[in-house]
């Protein structure tokens, strides 16, 4: 049985939303750009629990699949872009931001390619909606079709944008099950954070193609900004090894562990607080059409792969 508390990464964003919407939020860029520092951290706090052997076990498992997805979904989203006639600029970041990892991504490649803000408020407000409703669907779906631990973390690693929605979606897998045993959410919770990690490392090299062969001519003399570096999983490997080397430390990260959960549902909510009604009224309909078919595609296509893989 499921109390109300158990549903709290649902709740946090949910309520997060709700609060934005009613008007009650403000600071809404101070809000996405501390979501993003907590997420980052909550990240690496993660690389405490699991040494490098389990991390090798996990990539063996689905990080060659997370890799196949990042391409597809990339190449799928340009062509229905066209197909659609989607705005260049807002179809590259649609398709950036569902092929790696939502708003870290958008963000990323949108400076590489000098976008504009309202451009990027689409792209942003077309994968946070679709975001939100992955978060509550996607657990439904992976109890309803009897998805093992490994299998669901894999297919939220890659079928979630958010790394912050795919931890809430671990947390509300792991409810579903036992709430007295943290082992299930974990094990969830760890490998669908190895799947997305695979995934966002591509952000780097994305965002520098996208700078090639997207961006307008360069005035002269000025300087382009270099695509800016996920440098928190690098942390996250370092914090990894950490424990390879001193296995001991496993024993005391127990409060850690419960700052990281408690980090990863503010994050959802100051995610949520983040979406205004601007943004969500400028995401035109071939944008949100292409999100969502383009979503509809890695999240099908994903849990295919997943069942005949993993």
């Amino acid at each position: 049985m499921l109390w109300p508390w158990e549903y709290a990464p649902q709740a946090a964003l949910l309520l997060g939303i709700v609060m934005a919407l009613s008007g009650l939020t403000a600071f809404e860029a101070q809000s996405k750009k501390a979501s993003r520092l907590l997420i980052q951290v909550c990240v690496v706090i993660l690389g405490l629990r699991l040494d490098l052997t389990q991390m090798l076990h996990e990539l063996r498992h689905g990080g060659l699949l997370a890799i196949a997805t990042v391409f597809s979904t990339l190449a799928a989203g340009l062509l229905l872009g066209r197909a659609l006639r989607t705005q260049r600029e807002v179809s590259l970041l649609v398709s950036s931001g569902t092929a790696i990892c939502g708003g870290s991504a958008i963000a990323a490649v949108g400076a590489a390619i000098q976008a504009t803000s309202s451009t990027m408020a689409v792209a942003t407000g077309a994968i946070f909606v679709l975001n939100a409703v992955g978060l509550f669907v996607l657990p439904a779906i992976g109890h309803a079709i009897g998805l093992t631990d490994d299998q669901f973390g894999t297919w939220a690693g890659i079928a979630l944008h958010d790394i912050a929605s795919v931890g809430g979606a671990g947390r509300a897998w792991q409810a579903a099950h036992d709430v007295s045993s943290a082992a299930v959410g974990d094990t969830t919770i760890q490998t669908a954070m190895i799947v997305k990690l695979t995934r966002v490392v591509w952000i780097t090299p994305i965002a520098i193609f996208a700078q090639r062969f997207y961006s307008p001519p360069a005035e002269p003399g000025q300087v382009r900004k270099k695509p800016p570096f996920p440098w928190f999983i690098i942390a996250f490997i370092a914090a990894s090894a950490l424990v390879t080397v001193l296995p001991q430390i496993k024993t005391h990260v127990q409060p850690l562990m419960v700052a990281k959960d408690s980090g990863f549902q503010l994050a959802l909510f100051l995610i949520g607080a983040g979406l205004s009604r601007k943004a969500l009224a400028s995401v035109g309909w071939r944008a949100l059409v292409q999100a969502i078919v383009l979503w509809l595609f890695i999240a099908s296509t994903s849990l295919v792969a997943v069942r005949a893989l993993i």
